[in-house]
């Protein structure tokens, strides 16, 4: 989409959000090899899939900068009170636990390397927040900030 001559996209991934996973290590003979748990790998899967399904091809030019606003909507425990849950669904109780804001935003990032954009390193404005909510999910909006000079 193109908003004032600068260009946006927005999508939505529905399910728990989930962070990036820390990297585990194995043997491979004389070397040791890195390599991402199998549910990170999933999930960025599952990130890649829905930006080509709700954006299509767009991929923003390799030398503009970018925004990101991340929003990840954490679902409410089922043994939370019914006053606690009014409180959360309106914003004054924020989740305070897993997934970090990081990794939520890393896990994003990583997902759309080489897909939305050239490499992450181009998104020079960004922000994650964590909020509850009856329907897990998370939310990314892309914009265009500048070219680079």
């Amino acid at each position: 989409m193109t908003n004032a001559n600068k260009t946006f996209v927005k999508f939505t991934v529905y399910g728990k959000p989930l962070g990036k996973g820390r990297p585990r290590f194995r043997n491979a003979g004389k070397y040791i090899q890195s390599y991402s748990p199998k549910e990170t790998v999933n999930y960025e899967v599952l990130v890649r899939t829905e930006y080509t399904a709700q954006c299509g091809a767009h991929r923003f030019p390799d030398n503009m900068t970018l925004g990101m606003l991340v929003t990840a909507v954490i679902p409410i425990p089922k043994s939370t009170s019914k006053r606690n849950k009014e409180r959360m669904l309106e914003g004054t109780i924020r989740p305070g636990k897993k997934p970090d804001w990081d990794n939520v935003g890393k896990v994003i990032c990583d997902a759309l390397n080489g897909i939305a954009f050239r490499d992450d390193a181009l998104i020079v404005d960004g922000r994650t927040i964590k909020r509850y909510g009856e329907r897990p999910l998370v939310t990314v909006e892309i914009w265009e900030e500048a070219e680079h000079a």
